[in-house]
């Protein structure tokens, strides 16, 4: 039997515990139930609802991106969600009796179920602010007496947004004197992200919470992309709060998360949420994502975990296996660090000068072909990056996916076509040295920013003044084309620029890409 033969869909069934939900469905019932009550899956990946909507679906072997719809959700939890459609409940009575449970299965005080990760950290947030006094919760944003969050530099990430949406300041801190010192009446709690870096630093989380104790400060450990463990490890040590996210690892619905921690500050958390009228009545998670929830936390505790483990490596293995007759690949097992994203990737790296194809170009084969196939970001391109490689995360693929996978990219492999490097402008290099004045024409809206130019032939650099931020800017010029990039840092979460248009005397004009911020134009005046 090969590589690929060695997992079977019901292999991988009932590494997931998944047999056991089904056959926990007795067949009388099912007879029984009325046509309109039976839930089938009709679609293909050639047609389905979302091709009907002019969206194509995604094979993923990139991982568990939000971006991308987070993971797949296990039949337990499908299950769960359309039997919990059925019932009215009350929503405090129920969420009282999920949270016992949820405790009972992670090992801790208390629990509840958010929508997602970020909402755990509003949550835990506004908890600590205001607890449940009501009169406080009324007036948040704008009164508080406990208005400031410290957060370890190290830990500034895009989902300590959570943070700042309640209004808080955040202060960061760098080492364990600098904490003690930042704590004070005004301090409504610690946030610290579990990272393997986390661990090396000088703020490490057991120390962040022996030192928040000393003034009785809650701390919140986000673990969003983590294996939970039973008893948890987080609230072991001592933490407050711990949050996950259930449309990771748990395959729960995309939308739900896990708040632990201590009795009291969750009955604040979910006091603050929906159904109740306070600062966070928007954060309303529904019967069935709560219950979807919960049937993900009990199956991870039945799940086999090692199995998953050697299924996830065996399948990259097989992908190995397919495209080593090619020559000019090299292959790299990159093993997983911590709790987060536990899954062995492979990495494949060549020469484009040698192979025919840049990882970039790979990258755009892989999305546009049928299947669509997304992969981790690629390194490559033309024509000063040849040096090349892809990275393959089997994390959220299901079986039978590696062989689709293993066959597109030996086919690209093979016959990888011919590819031109872009053409570059000639003629003397626009000068763009001095002072511009910026308009940005959003989607919705206008700004105004200012680039301070300095020029060295083709070589570009200078100042980026943004309406709130400030950055460098680097980049090119060649003949009357330039290219400006710059990244302004946005508590842990930097926006980055990319101007690219034609210089036309004193004016310049073209695009602006921001990444997930989407396309905007631009037009400059020199001073």
């Amino acid at each position: 039997m090969g590589l690929f033969g060695k997992w079977s869909r019901r292999d991988l069934l009932k590494s997931s515990g998944a047999v056991g939900a089904i056959a926990a469905a007795p067949a009388a019932a099912m007879a029984a139930a009325p046509a309109k009550d039976m839930v089938v899956h009709t679609g293909t990946m050639e047609k389905n609802l979302f091709t009907e909507v002019g969206v194509r679906p995604i094979l993923n072997a990139r991982g568990t991106y939000t971006i991308i719809s987070g993971s797949r959700s296990l039949p337990q939890v499908k299950q769960a969600m359309f039997e919990a459609s059925h019932y009215y409940v009350q929503m405090d009575e129920m969420m009282e009796g999920v949270g016992k449970e949820l405790a009972r299965l992670n090992g801790c005080e208390s629990a509840m179920v958010t929508n997602g990760c970020e909402s755990a950290i509003i949550l835990a947030t506004i908890a600590s602010i205001a607890g449940s006094n009501i009169e406080k919760c009324q007036a948040l944003p704008y009164t508080k007496a406990k208005d400031q969050v410290i957060i370890p530099k190290h830990s500034r990430n895009p989902y300590d947004v959570g943070v700042r949406v309640v209004g808080a300041e955040v202060i960061e801190v760098e080492t364990p004197d600098q904490l003690r010192a930042k704590l004070s009446s005004r301090t409504a709690m610690v946030y610290i992200m579990s990272d393997p870096s986390e661990a090396k630093s000088a703020l490490p989380i057991q120390t962040v919470i022996n030192i928040a104790k000393e003034k009785n400060i809650p701390v919140f450990v986000d673990a969003a992309a983590e294996e939970p463990m039973s008893p948890n490890v987080y609230m072991q040590q001592g933490a407050s709060f711990v949050g996950y996210s259930g449309g990771k690892c748990l395959r729960a619905p995309q939308s739900s998360g896990m708040l632990l921690g201590k009795a009291d500050l969750i009955k604040a958390a979910w006091f603050q949420a929906s159904p109740h009228h306070n600062y966070a009545r928007a954060l309303k998670c529904s019967k069935e994502e709560t219950m979807g929830l919960l049937a993900a936390v009990r199956q991870w505790y039945k799940r086999d975990h090692d199995g998953e483990q050697r299924m996830w490596r065996g399948w990259m293995q097989g992908v190995e296996a397919r495209l080593k007759p090619i020559k000019g690949l090299s292959f790299e097992y990159l093993e997983p660090q911590g709790l987060s994203n536990r899954a062995t990737r492979l990495r494949i790296k060549w020469d484009a000068t040698e192979v025919g194809i840049t990882g970039n170009e790979l990258e755009k084969r892989l999305n546009d072909g049928s299947p669509r196939i997304m992969v981790e970001p690629t390194s490559g391109h033309r024509p000063d990056m040849m040096a090349s490689s892809v990275t393959l995360m089997p994390y959220m693929m299901d079986a039978g996916d590696e062989k689709v996978l293993a066959n597109a990219l030996f086919k690209i492999f093979s016959n990888p076509g011919h590819y031109e490097n872009p053409p570059m402008p000639t003629g003397a290099p626009a000068s763009v040295g001095g002072t511009w004045a910026v308009t940005i024409q959003y989607t919705c809206g206008m700004g105004e920013q200012h680039f301070t130019l300095k020029q060295d032939g083709n070589t570009v650099t200078g100042d980026h003044k943004g309406e709130i931020y400030n950055a460098t800017l680097h980049g090119a010029v060649h003949g009357d084309q330039v290219r400006l990039q710059s990244a302004m840092p946005v508590g842990g979460n930097a926006i980055r620029w990319t101007f690219e248009g034609s210089v036309r005397g004193n004016s310049m004009s073209g695009t602006v890409n921001m990444g997930e911020y989407g396309p905007a134009t631009f037009t400059a005046v020199r001073a």
